[in-house]
């Protein structure tokens, strides 16, 4: 008997002991497919991953923090040499230099939410290439589309916490955008603004940050893990329309359990991802910028972080106006948020959505241009030639390959299609391969034969 036979029986003998003392497995998570062991399908985990850790080292980081403008005189101001500074900076300041590995706490807080934006745009646009948006998960999609919202809202109102004179500044143009949006701006901006003074807006982005958002963040989160439980993972996507989109009682108790198999799989990944954000936490420590109100701050660059440097860039360019940028960004969150009842085609897979594949990459193309723009030239004017120039080529060229790739895939297709319904042996055969982590063979039910 090998060594992981071995492993893999005394492990289920053992947690089959437990699971009928505590009776867990009526709370636990669903199975899953062996097929879905691998990493593109778990960049949801990630994102929760990232998110528990940014839930705990905030609930740290509050223990030292306070939410005042007031000048304060500490041992921190003595030590930059300006006695009277804000409390929030000078708080944060403290957490740097005068807690015990506080540098290295916020600056994985930091780093976290930065991660957790990026793997939050990793998880969604793979969701949005391989169309799992379709029915029956319209729900779980939408609610996915306010996650990622919610979460740039996180990210927007804890820029400002630290009190630096750069995150106040690009705090007060994204406040300008966000009271003029349709309807829901001049509604919510005495909520956002408070009484008008810095303190009353430090005090509301402190509420938002860790208390409104994160309960709005919570709510959320449970109810896109409820609706994942009740239609479970996404098959693989397929050229099919007439393809089951959901597994079987039956093929349910074939799968995977979550515990302890898919526990231990997760909790793999999550130390994976601690070990690196530590590791860049601890080579590349934040440094904290000078406050609010200090003299030496007149010359710096308003510029946000950079999920939000596409918008500050389109501001930037002539012709566009606050509430024209604004009204982009309302228009594409409205996309997102309704895109499973836009595209209606019933075929999952890439090459039969070209209309919304080639949607998909312009938009993620222009993101990534916006941003490292805005990055280079924060605050520069961008005419409408050089605009035409930068944009232009990037839109026809991806015209042209999603075209070029549909007609050749849609080609290969009805190949492949043919000489199966032909019934020739040995030509384009089916998948019916791969191996759980436990060395169980995979089941192939749930791969279609028309993928």
């Amino acid at each position: 008997m090998s060594f992981s036979t071995w492993y893999n029986r005394t492990l289920n003998r053992i947690w089959g002991y437990v699971e009928n003392r505590t009776g867990m497995r009526k709370w636990a998570l669903r199975p899953q497919p062996a097929f879905t062991f691998k990493p593109s399908y778990w960049t949801g985990a990630f994102v929760a991953t990232a998110f528990l850790y940014q839930v705990v080292s905030g609930i740290l980081l509050l223990l030292y923090y306070q939410p005042s403008v007031g000048p304060t005189l500490t041992a921190c101001g003595q030590a930059t040499g300006t006695l009277f500074s804000p409390a929030a900076w000078c708080s944060t300041y403290y957490i740097i230099h005068s807690i015990p590995m506080g540098s290295l706490l916020l600056s994985t807080h930091l780093y976290g939410a930065y991660a957790m934006i990026f793997l939050m745009f990793v998880h969604f646009f793979r969701g949005y290439y391989l169309g799992v948006y379709k029915a029956p998960r319209e729900f779980s999609w939408m609610v996915g589309t306010l996650l990622m919202l919610v979460t740039l809202g996180m990210g927007f109102t804890g820029y400002l916490l630290p009190y630096t004179q750069i995150s106040y500044n690009a705090t007060n143009v994204g406040l300008v955008l966000a009271i003029r949006l349709p309807v829901l701006g001049p509604v919510t901006a005495p909520f956002i603004m408070g009484d008008g003074t810095p303190q009353g807006l430090l005090g509301r982005m402190f509420a938002a940050h860790v208390l409104l958002l994160p309960l709005a963040l919570g709510a959320l989160l449970y109810a896109h893990i409820a609706l994942f439980e009740s239609h479970g993972i996404a098959p693989p996507s397929t050229s099919d329309p007439t393809q089951r989109r959901r597994f079987t009682e039956k093929e349910d108790k074939e799968h995977v359990p979550f515990m302890p198999h898919i526990f231990f799989y997760m909790t793999k990944w999550a130390l994976l991802y601690l070990g690196v954000l530590f590791g860049i936490a601890a080579l590349w420590p934040w440094t904290l910028p000078t406050y609010v109100g200090n003299t030496a701050a007149v010359g710096v660059v308003t510029e946000p972080d950079w999920y939000f440097l596409w918008l500050f860039k389109l501001v930037d360019f002539t012709g566009i106006t606050p509430v024209l940028a604004v009204g982009v960004g309302t228009v594409l969150a409205l996309f997102f948020l309704f895109l499973p009842y836009l595209d209606r085609s019933k075929r999952t897979h890439p090459r039969d959505r070209p209309l919304f594949i080639f949607i998909g990459t312009t938009l993620l193309q222009f993101f990534i241009i916006m941003t490292v723009w805005g990055g280079v030239t924060p605050g520069v004017q961008i005419d409408m030639p050089t605009m035409v120039r930068t944009l232009l080529p990037m839109v026809a060229v991806n015209a042209v390959l999603v075209l070029v790739l549909h007609h050749r895939y849609q080609a290969s297709y009805r190949r492949r299609l043919a000489a199966r319904q032909s019934g020739l042996p040995g030509i384009y055969p089916r998948r019916t391969g791969g191996d759980t982590p436990t060395g169980t063979p995979m089941s192939t039910s749930e791969v279609n034969p028309l993928d």
